[in-house]
Protein backbone atom coordinates (compact mmCIF):
# COMPACT_ATOMS: atom_id res chain seq x y z
CA UNK A 1 0.00 0.00 0.00
CA UNK A 2 1.18 3.52 -0.63
CA UNK A 3 2.17 5.25 2.56
CA UNK A 4 0.64 8.59 3.56
CA UNK A 5 3.92 10.30 2.71
CA UNK A 6 2.53 13.79 3.23
CA UNK A 7 2.35 13.23 7.00
CA UNK A 8 6.11 13.10 7.52
CA UNK A 9 8.78 14.32 5.11
CA UNK A 10 11.95 12.25 5.10
CA UNK A 11 15.01 14.11 6.30
CA UNK A 12 18.62 13.19 5.39
CA UNK A 13 19.10 11.56 8.81
CA UNK A 14 15.97 9.45 8.26
CA UNK A 15 17.37 8.25 4.95
CA UNK A 16 20.61 7.21 6.66
CA UNK A 17 18.62 5.42 9.37
CA UNK A 18 16.56 3.56 6.77
CA UNK A 19 19.38 2.75 4.35
CA UNK A 20 22.35 2.10 6.61
CA UNK A 21 20.72 -0.43 8.93
CA UNK A 22 18.68 -2.69 6.67
CA UNK A 23 21.60 -5.12 6.83
CA UNK A 24 23.98 -5.87 9.67
CA UNK A 25 21.62 -4.57 12.32
CA UNK A 26 23.60 -4.45 15.59
CA UNK A 27 23.19 -7.63 17.62
CA UNK A 28 23.41 -5.91 20.97
CA UNK A 29 21.25 -5.58 24.09
CA UNK A 30 20.86 -1.87 23.15
CA UNK A 31 21.01 -1.86 19.32
CA UNK A 32 19.40 1.57 19.00
CA UNK A 33 22.08 3.09 21.20
CA UNK A 34 24.74 1.68 18.84
CA UNK A 35 22.84 3.00 15.82
CA UNK A 36 22.55 6.40 17.50
CA UNK A 37 26.30 6.52 18.10
CA UNK A 38 26.96 5.80 14.42
CA UNK A 39 24.52 8.53 13.40
CA UNK A 40 25.82 11.07 15.93
CA UNK A 41 22.50 11.39 17.79
CA UNK A 42 21.07 9.88 20.96
CA UNK A 43 19.10 6.67 21.36
CA UNK A 44 15.83 8.48 22.16
CA UNK A 45 16.00 10.35 18.84
CA UNK A 46 16.56 7.11 16.90
CA UNK A 47 13.51 5.56 18.55
CA UNK A 48 11.40 8.68 17.97
CA UNK A 49 12.38 8.82 14.29
CA UNK A 50 11.46 5.15 13.88
CA UNK A 51 8.09 5.78 15.56
CA UNK A 52 7.39 8.69 13.17
CA UNK A 53 8.47 6.64 10.15
CA UNK A 54 6.15 3.85 11.21
CA UNK A 55 3.23 6.15 12.04
CA UNK A 56 3.55 7.86 8.65
CA UNK A 57 3.64 4.53 6.80
CA UNK A 58 7.23 4.81 5.56
CA UNK A 59 8.06 1.56 7.36
CA UNK A 60 5.78 -1.16 8.66
CA UNK A 61 8.06 -2.71 11.25
CA UNK A 62 11.58 -3.00 12.60
CA UNK A 63 12.57 -6.58 13.21
CA UNK A 64 14.39 -9.62 12.00
CA UNK A 65 13.54 -11.51 8.84
CA UNK A 66 14.03 -15.16 9.60
CA UNK A 67 14.60 -17.99 7.17
CA UNK A 68 11.37 -19.81 6.48
CA UNK A 69 10.69 -22.99 8.47
CA UNK A 70 13.70 -22.39 10.74
CA UNK A 71 11.52 -20.72 13.34
CA UNK A 72 7.77 -21.01 12.97
CA UNK A 73 5.72 -21.05 9.78
CA UNK A 74 4.95 -18.56 7.05
CA UNK A 75 2.86 -18.19 3.93
CA UNK A 76 2.44 -15.78 1.07
CA UNK A 77 -1.15 -14.59 1.09
CA UNK A 78 -3.31 -12.70 -1.36
CA UNK A 79 -6.76 -11.16 -1.26
CA UNK A 80 -9.26 -9.85 -3.80
CA UNK A 81 -10.20 -6.51 -2.28
CA UNK A 82 -12.75 -4.13 -3.81
CA UNK A 83 -10.89 -0.96 -4.81
CA UNK A 84 -13.05 1.19 -2.54
CA UNK A 85 -12.06 -0.96 0.48
CA UNK A 86 -8.35 -1.30 -0.29
CA UNK A 87 -7.10 1.27 2.25
CA UNK A 88 -9.44 -0.06 4.96
CA UNK A 89 -8.48 -3.71 4.43
CA UNK A 90 -4.77 -2.91 4.17
CA UNK A 91 -4.98 -1.10 7.53
CA UNK A 92 -6.65 -4.14 9.12
CA UNK A 93 -4.02 -6.49 7.69
CA UNK A 94 -1.14 -4.16 8.67
CA UNK A 95 -2.37 -4.08 12.27
CA UNK A 96 -1.68 -7.81 12.68
CA UNK A 97 1.82 -8.29 14.18
CA UNK A 98 2.40 -11.52 12.22
CA UNK A 99 1.99 -9.71 8.86
CA UNK A 100 4.83 -8.17 6.89
CA UNK A 101 5.66 -7.22 3.30
CA UNK A 102 2.11 -6.01 2.59
CA UNK A 103 1.72 -4.46 -0.85
CA UNK A 104 -0.80 -3.66 -3.57
CA UNK A 105 -0.61 -5.37 -6.97
CA UNK A 106 -2.36 -4.72 -10.26
CA UNK A 107 -4.10 -8.09 -10.41
CA UNK A 108 -7.44 -9.66 -9.50
CA UNK A 109 -5.72 -10.55 -6.23
CA UNK A 110 -4.69 -6.98 -5.47
CA UNK A 111 -3.43 -7.16 -1.87
CA UNK A 112 -0.45 -9.42 -1.12
CA UNK A 113 1.38 -10.00 2.15
CA UNK A 114 3.42 -12.52 4.13
CA UNK A 115 2.15 -14.02 7.37
CA UNK A 116 4.72 -15.50 9.76
CA UNK A 117 3.67 -17.28 12.94
CA UNK A 118 5.15 -19.51 15.64
CA UNK A 119 3.22 -22.59 14.48
CA UNK A 120 0.94 -23.90 11.75
CA UNK A 121 -1.99 -23.57 14.15
CA UNK A 122 -1.22 -19.89 14.85
CA UNK A 123 -0.78 -19.24 11.12
CA UNK A 124 -4.28 -20.65 10.51
CA UNK A 125 -5.63 -18.49 13.37
CA UNK A 126 -4.11 -15.33 11.89
CA UNK A 127 -5.57 -16.04 8.45
CA UNK A 128 -8.98 -16.75 10.01
CA UNK A 129 -8.70 -13.50 12.01
CA UNK A 130 -8.00 -11.50 8.84
CA UNK A 131 -10.95 -13.13 7.10
CA UNK A 132 -13.24 -12.44 10.07
CA UNK A 133 -12.19 -8.78 10.36
CA UNK A 134 -12.40 -8.06 6.63
CA UNK A 135 -15.20 -10.36 5.50
CA UNK A 136 -12.94 -11.41 2.62
CA UNK A 137 -11.19 -14.68 1.79
CA UNK A 138 -7.44 -15.05 2.07
CA UNK A 139 -5.64 -17.19 -0.50
CA UNK A 140 -2.74 -18.85 1.35
CA UNK A 141 0.24 -20.02 -0.73
CA UNK A 142 2.75 -21.79 1.51
CA UNK A 143 6.29 -21.94 0.24
CA UNK A 144 7.26 -25.10 -1.59
CA UNK A 145 10.90 -24.22 -2.25
CA UNK A 146 13.13 -21.83 -0.31
CA UNK A 147 14.93 -19.04 -2.20
CA UNK A 148 16.96 -16.43 -0.34
CA UNK A 149 16.68 -12.91 -1.71
CA UNK A 150 18.11 -9.66 -0.43
CA UNK A 151 15.18 -7.69 0.96
CA UNK A 152 17.06 -4.43 1.26
CA UNK A 153 15.76 -1.47 -0.70
CA UNK A 154 17.79 1.71 -1.20
CA UNK A 155 15.57 4.64 -0.31
CA UNK A 156 16.05 8.01 -1.93
CA UNK A 157 14.65 11.33 -0.77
Amino acid sequence: MRAPLHEYDLQPLDLRLLNDFQHDFPLDPRPFRRIAARLGIDEAEVLERLRRLQASGHISRVGAVLRARRVGMSTLAAMRVPEERLEEVAAIVNAIPEVNHNYEREHAFNLWFVVTARSAARLAEVIALIEAHTGLSVCSMPMEEDFHIDLGFQIHG
